[in-house]
């Protein structure tokens, strides 16, 4: 009836969004590194066709493979996005996740691949040309400067470090995957996990994979959502979000409200604080007991208030 309806009256029903990921798992540089991001894409491409109900179609993984038609390479990169930017319209939205080594040599960073790699600069002018949103994911150690180089409109850009000086191997893949297929991770209770609270969520998963290991942590992500190019933590309360809050890898379940921006920004501000009352337990041994007390009130007064808040809203 619908469908002769928008007939009858000149009009057709408005397409439904289509969701398009492209998982790139690139050069391992050994037998522990494959099994790793093996596993990491393993999981997530379950998740996206399970817990997601992505369209397999839909799905394109290229990783570190004898296999020439699927292996990482940038030929292979370049012959997916395109065939996506086929198939996109303005209204779908194309999700890349980056899972490997990266470089920085002091201009220009790269997401290492099997042969020659592709520089930030390169990987934006292979997405500038789509039509729809994306959000694209570089989990690797040297992927601070595709904020800056891949930042725009319509377009979310996370980073599993912010400064060319974190180097070391990530665990942020790991954690960003896990929030997708986590019910605790659906911070506003709307029955979606956003691309903000999956960025919140794994954020929040390295630093306690660190403080676990008793280790001093050698990665912060960022997210710009804003195109302004200058990303923003989970545990502070920047420019960005409001995108990322609202973009998701699943369809709405019937009944999905829209996202609230206030509670957005109470989530952000809980993130914040539970960020400040982990680095105080960290510097405890090194304040005065009053400080240290002092300091713990402020923070888990604050906590509650924005913890009630937010049950309210949800």
């Amino acid at each position: 009836m619908l469908a002769l309806c928008g007939i009858l009256l000149g009009t057709t029903p408005a397409a439904a969004q289509q969701r398009f990921v492209l998982v790139v798992a690139g050069a391992s540089g050994g037998h522990e590194y494959a099994v790793q991001y093996g596993d990491w894409t393993d999981a997530f491409v379950r998740t996206l066709t399970g817990t997601l109900t992505l369209e397999p179609a839909h799905v394109t993984v290229l990783t570190d493979t004898r296999t020439a038609a699927s292996a990482s390479t940038a030929a292979n990169v370049r012959r997916a996005v395109d065939g996506i930017r086929q198939r996109m319209k303005a209204a779908d939205l194309l999700f890349v996740l980056l899972i490997g080594h990266g470089t920085f040599d002091g201009v220009d960073a790269k997401f290492n691949l099997v042969g020659p790699d592709l520089e930030s600069s390169e990987w934006a002018t292979l997405l500038d040309p789509l039509p729809g949103r994306v959000v694209i994911v570089n989990t690797t150690a040297g992927s601070f400067p595709f904020i800056e180089r891949l930042s725009g409109p319509r377009r979310i850009v996370i980073t599993a470090t912010d400064s060319m000086a974190q180097r070391f191997d990530t665990a942020f893949a790991e954690y960003f995957i896990r929030a997708f297929d986590d019910e605790s991770g659906d911070l506003d209770r709307n029955g979606r996990i956003s691309m903000w609270e999956a960025f919140a969520s794994a954020s929040a998963g390295v630093r306690r994979h660190y403080q676990q290991r008793g280790q001093l942590a050698t990665e912060r992500s960022l997210l710009d959502d804003n195109g302004d190019g200058v990303g923003s933590s989970a545990s502070e309360q920047g420019e960005d979000g409001a995108l990322a809050g609202r973009t998701y890898l699943q369809e709405a379940p019937p009944g999905a409200q829209p996202t609230d921006d206030a509670l957005l920004k109470l989530l952000q501000r809980k993130a914040l604080l539970e960020a400040e009352l982990e680095e105080l337990k960290i510097r405890r041994k090194f304040l005065p007991a009053e400080e240290y007390a002092k300091e713990f009130e402020r923070i888990i007064t604050e906590y509650a208030r924005v913890s009630s808040e937010i049950r309210r809203r949800t």
